[in-house]
């Protein structure tokens, strides 16, 4: 990214808190120690997303800046108020819960800094990750999608603590949803666009308090989710690859029919070919389309 080199390091540490009265006093006592501690120049940023606990009086008695939503927006919509707010060029996002290691924060900035990424993500890998094991499959499942629209592995695809510049942030904010898929949106689409992340393990700890998350349909929206940013941003991976499944079915429907049923089926068999040769063009198109829109490619920032 151009001009980089002549903006200072702050930080603005951007925290959602949805009726997180449990945590919040505990994670930003953390946080500011961990902060002190390392001499960056920082502000905590706490958005209160319209909570009915006691969040918000609890934020403002630890003397951090407060933001608050009147009604609950989403966890997404809450770092979005965080970084049109912030005051510094990089920005940290953590959760209220306790769940994540705050004190890492200060490395992941001097590994984004040091190595000219352009997120560094705190991934939750390892023996001291304490990911609930009902949750496993379905990361896993996310996981491979992720990867085969980045064309990459992602450790850790929706991890809630991870440090980027908001200049990039700014520039993916149309796409950017206000709810939990806020993490894996901003994930995709920085590398579909060829900026750079890094990961950085990470412990993960259980959170305080109750969790937000409905697991099934949380699932599924991710999975719609995952495959809506593939369109908008890697089209010809999801039509190339539904094309070259259809032509597999096509060439297996047809040696069936001939070796098993004892005739080729050549009229299913063409049709098959047909709408695997046209949803191959339809990505072609697509892939054409969104080369020549206004792009978001780093290398044009």
């Amino acid at each position: 990214m151009r001009g980089r080199e002549n903006v200072g390091t702050g930080v603005s540490l951007v925290i959602p808190a949805y009726n997180e009265e449990r945590g919040v006093t505990v994670v930003l006592s953390r946080l500011s120690e961990a902060m002190a501690a390392s001499g960056l120049q920082t502000e905590i940023l706490v958005v209160d997303d319209g909570s009915t606990d006691s969040t918000r009086g609890r934020a403002e008695a630890a003397g951090v800046r407060v933001l608050h939503h009147l009604g609950n927006r989403g966890y997404g919509a809450a770092i979005k108020t965080g970084i049109r707010h912030a005051r510094y060029p990089l920005i940290c996002i953590t959760d209220a819960d306790g769940s994540y290691p705050v004190e890492s924060i200060p490395q992941l900035v001097e590994e984004l800094t040091a190595n000219g990424c352009d997120m560094i993500v705190g991934a939750r890998v390892g023996r001291d990750a304490a990911i609930p094991w009902a949750r496993r499959p379905a990361k896993w499942v996310l996981g491979w999608l992720a990867k085969l629209v980045a064309g990459e592995p992602i450790p850790d695809l929706n991890s809630g603590l991870r440090v980027f510049w908001r200049d990039v942030a700014l520039r993916f904010f149309n796409y950017l949803p206000d709810g939990f898929s806020f993490t894996t949106t901003i994930t995709l689409a920085m590398l579909s666009n060829g900026y750079l992340i890094g990961y950085t393990p990470i412990a993960y700890h259980a959170r305080i308090g109750r969790s937000m998350i409905r697991p099934i349909h949380d699932t599924l929206n991710f999975i719609r989710l995952i495959l809506s940013i593939a369109l908008y941003f890697a089209p010809l991976k999801i039509f190339l690859t539904l094309s070259g499944f259809l032509l597999l079915l096509g060439l297996a429907w047809a040696m069936f029919s001939k070796l098993v049923l004892g005739q080729l089926a050549d009229v299913s068999t063409l049709i098959i070919g047909v709408a695997a040769l046209q949803v191959g063009m339809m990505g072609l198109l697509a892939e054409l389309i969104n080369r020549r829109l206004p792009g978001l490619n780093r290398e044009e920032a």
